[in-house]
This record gives structure tokens, C-alpha cells and sequence, in this order.
């Protein structure tokens, strides 16, 4: 063992990384492998550190063990020589698992052989700069810097990122000049906006493009407007089969903040059509989302209230001709080309006699449907209407046998509720029978009032799924243990990690309303939650991995109280105070037996300072197990104002509560778990298995004690954490949140 710590310092590992290393026997088995290639590839036992960072950066992320000699060789031969670099050689070995590798398409994808030179920095840099300059000039160090990181990432994917920031910082401060009081203050609050639009504007929907104008239109506006009074109304239409994700809350932002914002109102709509799949845990849960993220509906409604109406609106629908009752099967309709159905020509009055039949039971399931007679934008034809499901529904019981689909029932709602914009993200405008002609058709074809479709992009995020299918399918393996697992972006679960529900409207604000699908890193999101907590989590001591220390130069009984402020920015918005004794207790990581090259913290030969306590900490003796691990430091305390300045303060709890405390890493490994191009084993293939981590003995001062759940906090030096509902009077459990700073490792 002592050999493998030797040759791992030897490639640039400090000697605490190359144990930590050895403890994990494929890793360092691999690392071993990759060094002895590498030796052999130079022809000598020296590997400059450089070389070693990557070398190491590699293995501990590869998961495909047979790519460790292409690797290593390229690495090596200084093909690959960022980090960048690095993640781009390991995205694209996972991405093609296949033999051989190309590997003219592996260098190209990697940036091999790409110089960028300063100047070209420096000229990028200075054209976005331009680009943006009416807007850096008007909300100077307010406007978003990482717009301007990120257009010269996207124009120079392989530029070195020191370099670039630092180019960002010297062109922005010459142009602006430095800050002045005015940009020092904070930022005010983001709330969700959209544009008030005037009224005689959307009175006039009927102009919008696709919109069919019958000879009864301005008649049916005109008792619309005469009901409405004008009002502007929207509604979130949710099914009730599954619990609400990040897409959902840009939906609820959209429908409710646009009712706001004109003054108008907002129903919340549960589309209950398909009881077989409905639970009353997703009607609870739905409304307490909505109510979470802030809104508040003007009246909760149910497809199911619309039954009857919705019933004889199809009778009505037969009697004009456009409907009839159809024997074909479920997969004789699947596909396309699907040939016209035999009974389409069938008469009205046969087809009202048999749609009666269906609704008292006389059919089995799947042996008629009732269906539209409309020729699709795609050229499917004929949508169903209505299908025979033999199954309670949660509201109306058995009194119905028959239930219409959301392709029937979304507009009919609309109208009946004179909804004035029917707000529905572009899949639904593209989904195969829902588009804008499909929509007015069934109004127009009923003679009834017609809303308007607007259609906006659906919000994605990378690194995770969000089908209530694939959803299921994490819990039933076990992987999650729920819907509000905090690895998950349903909203449940995002509220379980301690995501506030203005951090998430903050950042819906941000990403707006467009026509395209907007696809996001969840780090943006990370973002606006730490600026949320930044200015509402009260600080906070807690060590995770804790390590004994003994005050030697302070009496057995000795205690003192320590006031900690809540929040250091801001004195005045009030303190607590944590006990001071004899035993305290700190992090492991804070203590390194040997001094390392720009480790600023406790060692034997260097002291440190324990904020709020006003004293500093010199090591007199270290105790160490029969293994060989530290276990207790022995140390003596000076004021510190008659110590010399410390290079470093750091935390610590005495007299602490035991906590429970769970760390959370992104589910997946890949960006985009669901596209079989990445990952060809599917999204249950991709999982992190190191997404969870589990400490059941971390230390928390005892000011948290009386914390409920969900209440946030910053563990000062840790991150932000949120008492989690697993919490009990004995004992506390804590999620992590998100750390105090984006972590340097993601992409």
C-alpha cells in the first residue's frame, strides 16, 4: 500500500488524495494501470503533474474500462490536455460504446489539434461585448455576466476558462468602469411578468392566424364578452394522474401570472377524463403545488363537472353529421395510412341509437367508440370522442360507463368556462390531435363559443426525466424512494430538497415565455435558489465529518456562550448563541497532519481560527486509532486578539445535536438520460449511483433544535440545507439543498 501512495503522489496527488484513493480498489486499480501505460508510452517513470491531474480526472470518472488505454494515450501524448477536453473524451466513449472507435470523429468531437490564441479570446470577447453593450451600458454590473461567458463558450467551445473570464472581467470594467454604490446594492426581487395586453386587443382573438370565423362568430363574441365583462381568463388544465414537475410550474407561472397581469383570473382545471389512472393524492397534491408556488385560484373545477354538457354536446355533435359511433378496435387505428373506418358514412340516427346504447352499458370495452369526423393536419383522420371504460370514477362514482378524451373535452372546457386564452406549450400544438385547426374545428362544428389557442415553448432541463411513465418506473425499481425524492424535479420533491417557491418562479421568470422549447442546465435553477437563501436562511454551525478536539489549556468546566449572527451581511436581523467548552469539534478535512502547498487550515505546524469564538487553535498532540487514523487533536487556545492573524477560520459545534444529514448528487450521468444516441441502454442504464449520500452521525449546533419541517438553513462553510419530513423529536435529517457555490465539476 505504501508503494501505490508513493506512485500516486509521484503523478501531482497529495498524499491525503492518494489514500483516500486507495480506499476505493477499482479505482485505484484503474489510476495504477493508467500510470504504468503512460510510463510506458514516455519511456520513463516521470509524469509532470499535469499529465497526472488529467490522468487521475480521467479514471475516476470512466466507466468504460477498456477505453483506458486510448485514453491514457491520448492524454499523453498531449492531445487532451484540459479538463474540457477530458469531459468531452468520456461523453463521447459513453456515447459510442461500439468497436472499433473512430477515432477522427473522437479527436474532432474532443478539440484535438484546436489553438486558440489570446487575440482570438480577446476579439470574441470584444464582438459579444458589442453585441450587448446598450444593455451592459443601461443595467451595467445588474446585467446577467454569464450571458456574455456563455456566447463566448458557444463561439470558442475549447478556449481555456480563466482565460476567458478574465478577458469578460478587464473588457466589461473598461467599458463600465468600476462599480459604483449604486451597483452594490441588491438586486430587487424578480417577479413573474407578462405583458398586459389591451383590451380591445384580445377582444379581437378571432383575428389571430388559423382562427375559422363562421357567420355566428361575432354573435358568439358578443355574449362571451356580455358574460366576461371583458375579463381576461386563463386556467391550468392538469391530469390528475401524477404529480407536477419543473415544466408544470412554468405553466402555472404563464397561466396565473398572465390572469394577473391584465387583471383577469385563473381557474385550475383538473382534467379528470381517464379514471382508471387518477388517485386523490394527485388532486391534493396538484392543488398544494399551485398554492406553494403562490397562486391562489379563482375557482377549482373538474372535466368531470362537465359530464352531462360535455354528453349532449356529443349527441348534438352526431346530429349534425359530424360524428358517429365506430366498432373498429384500438390497434386497427394505430399507425398511419389507417384506412377511412367502415361505419364512417353510417346514419345519424344509428349512430345516436348506438351512442345511447354506449352510455347505458350495452357495449363491452373497446367494442365501439364514438368519433369525430375530421381529416387531421397530418392526414390521420377521425379522433375518438368517447370510449366505453368500465371503471368508478372518483368523483361521479358509476353513473357513467363512457368518458370523453382530452382531445374532445379540452376545448368544449374551455368554452363552457369562456376561458379568453387557452395558454398550451408547442407539443400539444404538434401532438397528433391537438393542433389549432383540430381545436376550432370542434367549437366551430358545435356552433359555441371558440377561445384561442397561444402556444409557448415546453421548459426542459437536463439530467433528468420527468415522464410520469419513466417516473414509475424509478420507483418501482427502488432507485427513488418516491415522487418527492429530492433527485427528482417534480415539484414535491424539489420542495423536499428545500428549493423555495420563489427561487422557482425567479427562474421561470428568467428563462420567459418564448415560442421555442427552451432546454436548461439545472445549475440555473441552482442559482436562483441560492439567491433566494442568501437573503432568508439564517446561519448555521454543522460539521459533517466530524473530528474530536480537546482544548487543553481551558478548565474541564469551562463554557462560555458564543453569539453567531443569522445573517453576517446584516447584524441587525438578529443573532443566536451556541455554547463554547473544552471538547469541540470540527471538520476531518480541516486538519492535515502534513503541511500541503496552499492548504490554509489546521496543521501541527500552521494555526487556525474558529469563527464567532474569538479564539485561535495550535495542534500539541495528535491522537491517532489502531489503524492509524486521526481521531482527536490535542490543541491549546489564544485570544485572537493577542494571536497573529490565522490564514484561515473555520467552523465548529461543541455541545451539538446528533443529525442526520443526506447529500444529493444529479441522477443521472448524462445530459440527456432519455435519448438513445447517448445512452443506449436506456435511462434506467444512466443512473449516478453516487446521487445519494448518506451521513447519519453529522454534528449541528443546537440553535436548530426547535426547527420544523422544510425550514432552510445555511450550515455556514457547508451549503444550504432544509429539515427534511423524515425528522423526528430524537433527531433531526437535513437535505442538502445546493452548496454555497456551483460546483466547479459540473458541466
Amino acid at each position: 500500500m505504501a508503494d501505490l501512495v508513493i506512485l500516486f503522489t509521484s503523478i501531482g496527488l497529495s498524499e491525503q488524495k492518494a489514500k483516500e484513493t486507495l480506499k476505493n480498489e477499482v479505482l485505484s486499480s484503474a489510476l495504477k494501470d493508467a500510470i504504468a501505460q503512460a510510463q510506458g508510452l514516455l519511456g520513463s517513470t516521470d509524469i509532470d503533474k499535469a499529465t497526472g491531474t488529467l490522468l487521475y480526472s480521467m479514471v475516476s470518472r470512466l466507466r468504460e474500462p477498456r477505453r483506458l488505454a486510448f485514453l491514457t494515450q491520448h492524454i499523453v501524448q498531449r492531445k487532451i490536455t484540459t479538463e474540457l477536453q477530458v469531459s468531452a473524451a468520456l461523453d463521447y466513449v459513453k456515447s459510442h460504446p461500439q468497436d472499433p472507435l473512430d477515432e477522427k470523429a473522437f479527436e474532432s468531437a474532443c478539440g484535438v489539434g484546436v489553438v486558440i490564441t489570446p487575440e482570438e479570446i480577446e476579439d470574441t470577447v470584444e464582438q459579444i461585448i458589442r453585441k450587448h453593450k446598450e444593455q451592459l451600458l443601461s443595467e451595467r454590473y445588474r446585467f446577467n455576466m454569464g450571458l456574455l461567458m456563455g456566447e463566448v463558450r458557444a463561439a470558442m467551445k475549447w478556449a481555456d476558462g480563466k482565460i476567458v473570464k478574465n478577458e469578460v472581467d478587464m473588457q466589461v470594467l473598461h467599458l463600465l468602469g468600476p462599480k459604483t454604490e449604486a451597483d452594490l446594492e441588491k438586486k430587487p426581487k424578480v417577479d413573474f411578468q407578462v405583458l398586459s395586453v389591451p383590451c380591445d386587443q384580445w377582444c379581437m382573438n378571432y383575428k389571430t392566424e388559423g382562427y375559422v370565423v363562421t357567420p355566428n362568430t361575432m354573435n358568439l363574441l358578443k355574449q362571451h364578452l356580455e358574460i366576461t365583462g371583458g375579463q381576461v381568463r386563463t386556467r391550468f388544465p392538469p391530469e390528475p394522474n401524477g404529480i407536477l414537475h419543473i415544466g408544470h410550474a412554468k405553466a402555472i407561472n404563464f397561466n396565473f401570472g398572465f390572469a394577473k397581469a391584465n387583471n383577469g383570473i385563473c381557474f385550475l382545471r383538473y382534467d379528470d377524463t381517464n379514471p382508471e389512472k387518477e388517485e386523490e393524492k394527485y388532486f391534493t397534491a396538484i392543488r398544494e403545488m399551485v398554492e406553494w408556488l403562490g397562486y391562489k385560484p379563482y375557482v377549482i373545477t373538474h372535466a368531470s363537472d362537465y359530464f352531462q354538457p360535455l354528453y349532449d354536446l356529443a349527441v348534438e355533435l352526431i346530429r349534425r353529421g359530424h360524428a358517429y359511433v365506430c366498432h373498429q378496435r384500438g390497434e386497427e387505428l394505430k399507425g398511419h395510412n389507417v384506412p377511412s373506418s367502415p361505419w364512417r358514412d353510417r346514419p345519424v340516427a344509428e349512430s345516436l341509437v348506438l351512442f345511447e346504447r354506449m352510455r347505458k352499458g350495452m357495449f363491452t370495452e373497446g367494442e365501439a367508440t364514438l368519433r369525430m369526423k375530421m381529416v387531421m393536419e397530418d392526414g390521420k383522420m377521425d379522433p375518438v370522442a368517447y370510449r366505453i371504460k368500465y371503471t368508478a370514477h372518483h368523483r361521479s362514482g358509476d353513473t357513467w360507463c363512457i368518458y370523453p378524451t382530452y382531445d374532445y373535452t379540452h376545448c368544449l372546457c374551455d368554452s363552457i368556462e369562456h376561458i379568453t386564452h387557452s395558454l398550451c406549450t408547442k407539443e400539444f400544438q404538434a401532438r397528433q390531435y391537438l393542433v389549432r385547426s383540430s381545436y376550432f374545428w370542434l367549437c366551430n362544428a358545435l356552433d359555441v363559443y371558440c377561445p384561442v389557442q397561444w402556444e409557448y415553448g415546453r421548459l426542459n432541463l437536463t439530467y433528468t426525466v420527468v415522464s410520469k411513465r419513466k417516473i414509475i418506473k424509478l420507483v418501482e425499481t427502488g432507485v427513488v424512494r418516491d415522487w418527492d425524492d429530492p433527485r427528482l424535479f417534480t415539484l414535491t420533491a424539489l420542495r423536499r430538497r428545500g428549493f423555495p417557491p420563489e427561487a422557482i418562479n425567479n427562474f421561470c421568470a428568467r428563462v420567459g415565455v418564448t415560442v421555442s422549447q427552451t432546454t436548461t442546465e439545472p445549475h440555473l435553477l441552482e442559482a436562483c435558489v441560492r439567491e433566494v437563501l442568501n437573503d432568508t436562511a439564517p446561519r448555521a454551525m454543522a460539521v459533517l465529518e466530524p473530528l474530536r478536539v480537546t482544548i487543553t489549556n481551558l478548565p474541564s468546566n469551562a463554557q462560555s456562550d458564543v453569539r453567531v449572527p443569522d445573517f453576517p451581511a446584516d447584524e441587525s436581523r438578529g443573532s443566536h448563541v451556541v455554547p463554547f467548552s473544552k471538547t469541540i469539534f470540527i471538520e476531518e478535512n480541516d486538519f492535515r497532519e502534513v503541511m500541503e502547498k496552499g492548504f490554509k487550515r489546521l496543521t501541527p505546524e500552521q494555526p487556525v481560527g474558529l469563527r464567532h469564538a474569538g479564539y485561535v487553535i495550535s495542534v500539541q498532540r495528535v491522537i491517532k486509532d489502531a489503524s492509524g487514523k486521526v481521531v482527536e487533536l490535542e490543541v491549546t487556545c489564544t485570544s485572537s486578539d493577542s494571536a497573529e492573524k490565522p490564514k484561515a477560520f473555520i467552523h465548529w459545534v461543541s455541545q451539538p445535536l446528533q443529525c442526520e444529514v443526506r447529500l444529493y448528487e444529479r441522477l443521472f450521468l448524462h445530459k440527456n438520460p432519455e435519448d438513445a444516441t447517448e445512452v443506449p441502454g436506456g435511462f434506467l442504464s444512466d443512473i449516478n449511483l453516487h446521487s445519494l449520500k448518506v451521513i447519519e452521525s453529522a454534528l449541528v449546533d443546537r440553535s436548530v433544535s426547535t426547527a420544523k419541517v422544510f425550514d432552510k438553513f445555511q450550515f455556514e462553510r457547508e451549503g444550504y440545507f432544509s429539515v427534511d419530513p423524515d425528522s423526528t423529536t430524537e433527531k433531526l435529517v437535513f437535505n442538502r439543498t445546493v452548496m454555497l457555490k456551483e460546483d466547479p465539476g459540473k458541466i
